[in-house]
């Protein structure tokens, strides 16, 4: 009996350089933009509890924790693209 090919990966396809340069530029877009979307993601979050719950600390709470969500989900994507 013939025996079997082995399973082989395809390999993989090289990117254009003009490709390379807008996954580039994506990944940095991306970077820059997720720390000040979650910050004022976590303040309106925030002022809307404040106004919701007739307070006035809750939209401080929601600053510091969008502030810190976004920090990790930057750490998270560069530590992800670090090649």
């Amino acid at each position: 009996m013939p025996e079997e090919a082995p399973h082989r990966k395809p390999a993989a396809r090289r990117a254009s350089p003009v490709v390379d340069g807008i996954v580039r530029a994506e990944r940095l877009f991306q970077i820059a933009l997720i720390l000040p979307v979650s910050v004022v993601v976590g303040w309106l979050l925030g002022a809307g509890l404040d106004k919701w719950l007739h307070q006035v600390w809750i939209s401080m709470v929601g600053l510091v924790l969008g502030a810190v969500a976004g920090f990790i989900e930057v750490f998270r994507v560069v530590q992800k693209n670090e090649d």
